[in-house]
Formats: C-alpha cells, structure tokens, sequence
C-alpha cells in the first residue's frame, strides 16, 4: 500500500465522508444520492444542445467508439461550422442540485479535491451508457453494466476490452488554470477529474500541454461577447510536437457557454491535433 493509500485510509478513519447532499457517511455521494441525478446516455450539440443520432459503428473496439466521429455527429449539421469543437461529452445537467453542491464544494469551497471522484464517475457512467446503447442498438446485447459505485471497474466500463489498445490515437488534456489560480486553490479541478477518467480509460494524460499564460476575469457574470474577449491570446501550447494529428479529449467541470473550451480546441487546432472532443461533468 503506497503512502497515499495509507494517508487517505487514515484520514478516512479518523474523519470519513460525508455525502454532500444528504449528509450520509461513508462517501462524498452516496448511492441515493447519485441515483436522483440523471446521467445521460446520448450526445447533444454543442451549439444547439440538439439530441444528435448514431451513425454506425462496430462493437470489436467499444467504448472507443463513442469517441469516434463516424459513430456520432458530434454537432447537427446546421451548426458544424459553429464550434471549433469536434463534439461535447456532458454527464449531467448543471441545474441538477445535487451536481451544482458537488461541483461548488470541489472548486470553491470547501475545495474537497476527493469530490474528483465521484464527479468523474459521473463521466464514467456516462461512457457506459453510450457504450451500453450503442450495444442495444446492435447486437441486442446489453453487456455494459451501469456503475452506481464511486470504485467503477475499467474492466465493466470497456466492455471486457483492452483499453489500452485503442486509446493511443487519445490524449486526454485538461482545461488549465493560470499559476495564480492554480497557487490560491491548490489545485486545478479538470486536471484532477481527468487522472481519474485517464486511470479508468487507460488513455495518456498530459497536464502540461496546454498553458494559461494570463490572468483573466472571472467568467461569472460576463456576458458570451465578454468572455470570449476576456479569453483571447490567454492559452499556449507548450509543445506542439505531441499533439500532432492526434485525437484530444479536452476536460474541463462545467461547460457554461463553451468560451473555454472553444478558445482551447482553436489553440489546439492550430497546434495540429486532428479533433478536439469537449469532456465535462454538466452542461449549463
């Protein structure tokens, strides 16, 4: 057992978790909890929000293929031209109050960095699922089991696969804080969700790809124009080299207006990547 194995066994002892929305011991989102919380099982537009269609597919390299575009649109045709974004993977609905106190507690306050957990089970879940209908749709099976545990199998959530084998084209980036941000919270929330999406999918993860090289205004209370402004000239890519024609799952908590996400799928474009896909917990 590695000493944060230890350390977290210890302090789970001496103070255990508590479910953020009820109060429950034994972990930050108990399984009634979590239950009220409607993971969704399609892809949306990003732009429109429009519920998109699958398109084809083939069931020897799931869950890779909720990750491929000729799987899904990942927008409708009359926005395609709209977003820098290839698609967008949300697992929940922002107004959903249970997801709002745990996404608030994780980046604000009390800045629970354990809540990475059972918030990126929420995005594990959600891989299942489409994972799941994409099975329904084909062969009638209906072998992905859905994961109400915080502790989500790899194995269950790729169908019995080797992960690792499809997942080279992917890497996995995280939407970045500016060093400033970064000191005052102690860390950066996407950074921690996507260790845990990059633990349970077996795709690489790189934290220090994409830069925020300036400060910037909150985004609460700016208006679409405004944030776009406040984001402009503000990331950097730090070495183009490893994004080269590669495959971008870009993470982030919560896709508001999608400023964020589109100014780093433009950067990173420009650095090469062949598509940029937007991953977050919950969409406004």
């Amino acid at each position: 057992m590695g000493y944060e194995r230890i350390k977290n066994f210890i302090l789970d002892t001496l103070f255990p978790p508590h479910c953020v929305n009820c109060g429950k011991e034994g972990s930050y989102l108990c399984e009634d909890c979590q239950s009220l919380i409607e993971i969704l099982e399609n892809l949306y537009c990003p732009v429109c929000k429009k519920r998109l269609p699958i398109l084809n597919y083939t069931i020897s390299d799931l869950p890779f293929q909720i990750f491929r575009r000729k799987t899904w649109k990942g927008t409708c045709k009359e926005c395609k031209n709209r977003t820098k974004l290839n698609g967008l993977y949300f697992a929940a609905a922002y107004q959903n109050q249970i997801v709002k106190k745990l996404i608030s507690q994780f980046k604000y306050g009390p800045l629970i960095k354990e809540l990475a957990n059972p918030l990126s089970n929420l995005i594990i879940t959600h891989f299942q699922l489409l994972a799941q209908h994409l099975f329904s749709k084909g062969a009638g099976l209906n072998q992905v089991p859905y994961q109400n545990s915080e502790k989500s199998s790899t194995k269950n959530l790729v169908g019995g696969h080797e992960a690792g084998r499809f997942g080279a084209e992917f890497l996995l980036v995280p939407v970045p804080l500016h060093k400033k941000k970064l000191k005052q919270r102690g860390f950066n929330q996407a950074e921690e969700i996507a260790k845990k999406l990059s633990e349970a999918l077996k795709i690489s993860l790189v934290t220090d790809l994409l830069i925020k090289v300036k400060e910037t205004l909150p985004q609460v209370g700016l208006s679409m124009e405004e944030r776009k402004e406040n984001l402009k000239g503000v990331f950097w890519i730090k070495n183009e080299s490893e994004i080269k024609n590669r495959k971008i799952l870009l993470v982030d908590d919560v896709y508001t207006t999608g400023s964020t996400m589109e100014e780093c799928a433009e950067v990173l474009k420009k650095a090469g990547a062949k598509e940029v896909w937007g991953v977050a917990v919950a969409r406004e």
